[in-house]
């Protein structure tokens, strides 16, 4: 099947291809412009290029049975109602807002525009009054709502008016978390992909008839909503899925992480984004939860940098205006010294008008990881 092109910063225009693509037959491209030999199989829905947040961009195809498969299983664990797009429609995150919309019978609201407090107040009270409402966020929008909630009823009651507000495409900071239920928002932290057609892991607990396995540390996925490989790329397709001797398809996903008896599943971080300081190894992920456990320090990112005297260290990059960026840092340093070990403190910490983020709104590492080696 030939691929149709779709500009996926206009949402309204992936919304209206949408409902061709969600029945197999106009499969779409989104994220980047196909060439004239790319075919996808038979029952294609989308073709999704990846944020690139931690490597090279692929392109990932995915089957409307996948789609239709993770909304159902989203729909028995959340319910099932009218939908408000806060995302980038480019991503799976925000394909899967229009799609859960459009397959309960109810037109997605669209955000549109900048995310802001007065956008989404607005979106909010677009919504029918008559059935369940939900939404999708990443934590730094969170964040920007509940700050603006402290203040603002109107923000506080359009907050709490959605049955379920799904948080995903990073780390949820607990302490957002906490401020979220304090406040009588309804926070469900998601865990997923673009090759698991979106969040497949809900509060840790795998939607119905999704299968986990940790296999040499690293968290395995089997579901009907898994992707069936990468656009031009057989030999990436081979590495990352494969085909156990039951017939079961599984996903690598290149995480880290654990599976407690009753199935729990706790992300530890990626398996690659280590750094060796001192020659001991450094999870980053570690660090930057630990990192973010401290108040101001919610959105603060941590990367790798070259170290004259440990080879490798971490600095931690923070916008300007969060606080007391010395006290803070001295703070993250001893309590990542006491949680983790002496050898994982930050060496330094970086002030920076605004941290870059990538159009799925994760935090662009790539360009952190370039301006800690400047």
């Amino acid at each position: 099947m030939r691929l149709h092109p779709i500009d996926g910063g206009d949402a309204a225009a992936v919304r209206d291809a949408l409902p061709a693509a969600l029945d197999g037959t106009r499969p779409l491209a989104l994220g980047f412009d196909p060439a004239p030999g790319d075919v996808v199989p038979d029952g294609t829905a989308v073709v999704i290029a990846t944020s690139g947040s931690s490597g090279i961009p692929k392109r990932v195809v995915l089957s409307a049975a996948a789609l239709r498969s993770s909304a159902a299983a989203t729909a028995a664990r959340i319910g099932s109602g009218q939908w408000m797009l806060a995302l980038p429609a480019a991503y799976i995150a925000g394909v899967q807002v229009l799609g859960r919309s459009l397959l309960a019978g109810h037109e997605p609201v669209l955000l549109g525009g900048r995310f802001t407090a007065d956008a989404f107040v607005r979106a909010t009270a677009a919504l029918r009054a008559d059935t369940h409402r939900f939404t999708s966020f990443v934590p730094a929008q969170l964040a920007t709502l509940l700050d603006a909630a402290e203040s603002r009823a109107d923000v506080r009651d359009a907050l709490t008016s959605y049955r379920a507000i799904l948080v995903g495409g990073q780390a949820l900071p607990p302490s957002l978390r906490e401020r979220a239920e304090e406040l009588g928002a309804h926070i469900v932290r998601t865990y997923g992909s673009s090759e698991t057609a979106g969040g497949c892991v809900y509060d840790g607990i795998p939607l119905e008839g999704v299968h986990l396995a940790e296999i040499d540390g690293e968290v395995r996925i089997s579901g009907p909503m898994l992707a069936d490989g990468y656009l031009g790329d057989p030999a990436l397709t081979a590495q990352v899925f494969h085909t156990r001797d039951d017939g079961s398809r599984w996903y690598r996903t290149g995480d880290a992480g654990t599976i407690a008896p009753d199935g729990r599943l706790a992300i530890t971080g990626r398996i690659d984004n280590v750094i060796v300081s001192g020659g001991i190894n450094v999870s980053l992920d570690r660090v930057e939860r630990v990192v973010r456990s401290i108040p101001g320090l919610e959105q603060a990112v941590v990367v790798g940098m070259r170290d004259d005297r440990w080879g490798e260290a971490s600095v931690i990059f923070l916008a300007t205006g969060i606080g007391d960026a010395e006290a803070m840092f001295e703070e993250a340093r001893a309590l990542v010294a006491a949680e983790i070990g002496p050898h994982a403190r930050p060496a330094q910490l970086e002030v920076v008008p605004e941290l870059p983020t990538l159009a799925s709104g994760k935090p662009d590492r790539e360009t952190l990881r370039r301006m800690a080696r400047d």
